[in-house]
């Protein structure tokens, strides 16, 4: 009965995921279309308004005008909606769903004895450790080399995610480590809209309500953040599917599998995001899908021979 209820739970907690996952990318990918969709308005009285760029758009038989200012309005509206429950659900939806299938579980899919005998509560400890690390080691790459470098920056989180990926599977299961890497991704981007995003808003509201102008600081750190996110979301989403696939996780150097086809997602992002803004580069999705050719090709199993004696093997031969 056990198990059955955990199957259950397991059930709920990942349709959970999956309906409010969607809603959280769904609203990451119109926003950086948005932004980089925008053109500067014609009209004399929007630009005086503070618009910096509007939008016109058909959908569902009606016409659409969005509207972004520069940094904030002159008045705040009577309501205004908040983009956070989308992210706070998914991660705590995610949480959950790992917790129950493999923090509860931690012999069978946090412990590979082949790997190291850990104890569970020790793999359990490891897999928390690193989405705590994960973010606090982003965070401080974003403060101190943004400003100086994007590019700098990228390259530098993108070495240690790959670093963090070699020590998982050396440690855990191969599944478990893949696991873990789009959790921790997702813990980074569930984390910004938590503690820079949002508060980040709430610090330019507060300050229109006593009447001073607001520190555009303030939504340019939540739009640099908000762009991070979109560019995880493609390697996040291969993490969370990755358990379908053994032949990833289970490869020799699977660390480098990984590290390999995440970055393939992030370049194919980056297409769709320039897209966006009219500047598309093919050259940047063929990268993407060169990388992809030639993980199925180094992984592609080798054809044994069949020896001339081979006989059928019966059932009893593998039962035990």
């Amino acid at each position: 009965m056990d198990g059955y209820l955990i199957e259950w739970a397991t059930l709920l907690l990942r349709w959970l995921h999956l309906i409010v996952g969607i809603a959280w990318i769904g609203s990451s990918f119109y926003f950086v279309w948005l932004d980089n969709s925008l053109r500067a308005p014609q009209d004399d009285a929007l630009r005086e308004k503070g618009v910096a760029g509007e939008l016109w758009a058909v959908h569902g038989g009606g016409f659409y005008n969005p509207q972004k200012y520069l940094v904030a309005p002159a008045a705040l509206p009577k309501e205004l909606h908040w983009f956070k429950w989308e992210s706070y659900s998914t991660w705590l939806s995610g949480f959950a769903l790992l917790a129950t299938l493999y923090y509860a579980q931690a012999a069978s899919f946090m412990v590979d004895p082949a790997k190291a005998a850990l104890p569970p509560s020790l793999a359990v400890l490891l897999g928390l450790g690193t989405l705590v690390l994960g973010w606090i080691v982003y965070d401080l790459l974003c403060r101190l080399l943004m400003e100086r470098s994007a590019l700098l920056f990228a390259a530098a989180f993108y070495a240690f995610v790959v670093a963090v990926a070699w020590l998982l599977v050396q440690w855990l299961p191969g599944r478990a480590a893949f696991l873990h890497v789009g959790a921790m991704l997702a813990t980074i981007m569930s984390a910004n809209v938590f503690f820079l995003i949002i508060p980040g808003q709430k610090r330019t509201i507060a300050q229109m309500q006593r009447g001073e102008a607001p520190d555009p600081l303030h939504g340019q750190r939540a739009k640099q953040r908000s762009v991070h996110n979109n560019y995880l979301t493609l390697p996040v989403l291969f993490c969370m599917i990755s358990n379908h696939y053994a032949f990833t996780y289970g490869a020799p150097q699977a660390w480098a599998v990984l590290a390999l086809i995440l970055l393939a997602g992030v370049l194919i992002r980056h297409f769709f995001n320039q897209r966006h803004r009219g500047q598309a580069q093919w050259r940047y999705p063929l990268a993407g899908c060169a990388l992809l050719a030639a993980v199925a090709a180094w992984l592609q199993p080798v054809p044994q021979p069949a020896a001339a004696n081979d006989s059928p093997v019966a059932l009893a031969d593998v039962q035990a």
